[in-house]
């Protein structure tokens, strides 16, 4: 290992960290992600920075929340001016490079990178932002419908497995063309995989593997007049009262999920078998940007605070870096620093502003501040926020009842411990520092600006006369 380390950092898209209690869980087929999880630093409770890909990503790249970003939402623009962990890699003279899905809208398709070795599959405009105004709705190009879950099944080829083929063929050429050792600097590749998102499509050579697994049933329901206010509006957003989910759409949706998680677990060992072969070391980091309800309380996607859409697996392999399992919750904005940190790079000119930590020191029982999520997309009626500290999980929203949990006794987020008296301490505990950190009018301000904005600008583009 060089003294400046190679980075491999994968990422992939709607992996929900319920299925990673430590490592892969044993139903899963996923032998190079078990492989990795045996030489990991495993976190239990990784939280993305906003349930929602474009933000998450931003503050993945960045270690900034969504407020600061300014990506509130899918059809937000990813501001040049922004430093990601590429830029301060590159700085520092590291060769850097992404193969796959960087759900980033505006004219800077690299935010950093050296090169972009195959794009992504999300459409890279602005056809789609929320709009406050009229609840339930939602932009143009919307691929947030249960149709994904009536339409599950077996398919030969379909575009996001066939996309994450390319990324993955496109990763090993280039650390093919790293091992020849043309370049002397050090390298950090990123290989983005847009799977085991929706649709819920996946070859029979992945399908076959999860036949009759228990793990296919559907998970225990709230009827819809239980659920909270903004599960409610999400069923709206999603046209749910006009499809009828049975039971055996359920399985076979979850089924094309596992699926298409021992795909891409498929692929990943593909670029673990070319740094074997050429024998280069890397420091490996594996993420989501999101997870994914897969039918919990009647919920598809992500676009909630429940943990299911917001909990996602992180590992981190490096050779200094004792494997374990660390439980205490952190959050994907820690990447950034903690790559930098792995690199020996500092950012100390922008920690000022920014969220996330260097997460190294809890591989030595360090403690990390509460964990902080920000979501301001569709079903919202305005900026939603949460904190997660030791057990406790509170959510909040001008618009909405508050949220409070106790993860440990209740770890499917059943009891809303509110108006419990027991808990009015830890209640008033997360009410102060809410308010130290979010001003929620002000907030929601900035977000009905840039719906404004983009509005404008969008309907402007589309009643534009065609070219002569």
């Amino acid at each position: 290992m060089s003294a400046r380390p190679n980075i491999l950092i994968i990422l992939v898209d709607q992996l929900t960290g319920t299925l990673f209690p430590d490592g892969p869980a044993p139903f899963l087929h996923a032998p190079n992600l078990r492989r990795l999880a045996d030489h990991a630093l495993r976190f239990q409770n990784c939280y993305t920075a906003s349930p929602l890909a474009a933000p998450a990503q931003a503050a993945i790249l960045s270690g900034k929340l969504p407020r600061r970003t300014r990506v509130y939402d899918n059809a937000a623009g990813f501001a040049s001016d922004i430093p990601t962990y590429a830029h301060h890699l590159r700085r520092a003279g590291y060769y850097t490079a992404l193969s796959g899905r960087l759900h980033g809208i505006g004219p800077d398709r690299l935010h950093g990178f050296d090169d972009r070795l195959a794009g992504g599959t999300d459409p890279g405009d602005i056809r789609w932002p929320p709009d406050y105004r009229t609840p339930g709705s939602h932009g143009d190009c919307w691929y947030h419908s249960l149709a994904s879950v009536t339409g599950a099944g077996i398919a030969d080829s379909a575009n996001q497995p066939d996309h994450n083929d390319t990324v993955a063929r496109q990763a090993v050429q280039k650390l093919t063309e790293l091992s020849r050792g043309n370049d002397p600097r050090p390298w950090c590749l990123t290989v983005s995989f847009s799977q085991p998102k929706n649709p819920f499509v996946a070859g029979r050579r992945y399908w076959d593997l999860y036949d009759g697994a228990p793990e296919r049933e559907p998970p225990v329901a709230i009827v819809p007049d239980a659920q909270d206010s903004h599960s409610k509006r999400l069923t709206q957003a999603f046209d749910g009262r006009s499809f009828d989910i049975t039971p055996h759409h359920i399985r076979r949706a979850r089924q094309a999920y596992f699926a298409n998680i021992s795909h891409v677990d498929a692929l990943i060992g593909e670029v673990f078998s070319v740094l074997d072969a050429s024998g280069q070391d890397a420091i490996v980091v594996f993420l989501s940007d999101q997870g994914q309800m897969l039918g919990d309380r009647g919920l598809w996607f992500a676009m909630t605070f429940f943990d299911a859409a917001v909990r996602v697996p992180l590992m981190i392999s490096a050779p200094d870096l004792p494997p374990g399992l660390v439980t205490a919750p952190v959050s994907t904005l820690d990447v950034t620093p903690t790559v930098a940190a792995l690199a020996g790079v500092t950012i100390s000119d922008v920690m000022p502003w920014t969220d996330g930590i260097n997460l190294l020191p809890m591989a030595r029982g360090g403690a990390r501040p509460m964990v902080a999520m920000e979501y301001a997309a569709e079903g919202s009626l305005g900026p939603m926020v949460a904190l997660r500290e030791g057990a406790w999980k509170y959510i909040r929203s001008a618009a909405d009842p508050e949220l409070l949990f106790d993860m440990a006794s209740d770890p499917g987020e059943r009891s809303n411990l509110v108006d419990d008296s027991r808990a009015a301490l830890i209640l008033d505990h997360f009410r102060k520092a809410s308010d130290a950190r979010w001003d929620l009018p002000r907030f929601d301000a900035e977000v009905r600006e840039s719906q404004a904005r983009r509005r404008v600008v969008y309907e402007a583009a589309r009643s534009a006369a065609p070219l002569a």
